[in-house]
């Protein structure tokens, strides 16, 4: 079984799929929306390293990447669950992290979870019910943090929250991001004010 891999990104295709180019060999990983730019920010240079979940069926042996193990140990939880398959649960991690699906979970917020494409009514209520024990030995934020503060409306603060979500940090990190900024958004260049939001990121 494959549990870890470090590389060079050197193609990314349709829903996720990136080739992972390690010391001459291309590893096809599924990867989560945001993944690739968490990983960079952790590693800190061009090469990255990606926590992979190896699926096997059948007909096939799938490589599923993630930028932390936690977030790796969440997908295994998740796809554990009756009617979960790594399809959803990615849709899940690409909106939600390891620590504020913990946080999620605990406040049984079905609202956010059904906001996830994929994700229906009694789909978020079996997950709440079967997640509220399994997740307990993932690291989660404080419970007042679960929801994001609220946004800027500023030009400025779109296009800076739209290019961090074109790097692949998801939305909510991306306006966590700019909201930590301040004032600063409104009177700093913008590849400044990316070059700071990517370094809060990357902590």
């Amino acid at each position: 079984m494959i549990g870890r891999l470090s590389g060079h990104v050197v193609e990314e295709g349709d829903e996720g799929t990136v080739v992972l180019d390690v010391a001459g060999v291309g590893y096809e990983v599924t990867v989560p929306l945001g993944a690739l730019g968490r990983a960079r920010g952790i590693a800190g240079s061009d090469a990255i390293t990606l926590f992979v979940h190896t699926h096997v069926r059948e007909d096939a042996l799938l490589l599923y990447g993630f930028a932390t193990r936690e977030d790796r140990a969440a997908f295994r939880v998740l796809i554990g669950i009756s009617s979960i398959g790594p399809k959803i649960a990615l849709a899940i991690l690409s909106a939600l992290g390891a620590a504020e699906l913990a946080a999620v979970i605990a406040r049984r917020e079905t609202a956010r979870l059904t906001a996830i494409p994929g994700v229906g009514k009694k789909t978020a209520e079996r997950l709440v019910l079967e997640l509220k024990d399994k997740l307990v030995n993932l690291p989660s934020v404080p419970l007042s943090a679960a929801a994001p503060p609220p946004a800027a409306t500023g030009a400025k603060q779109d296009l800076l929250q739209s290019a961090l979500t074109r790097m692949g940090y998801r939305p909510a990190e991306a306006e966590r991001a700019v909201t930590a900024l301040g004032a600063r958004v409104e009177s700093a260049p913008l590849g400044d004010l990316v070059r700071d939001a990517l370094a809060l990121l990357s902590k």
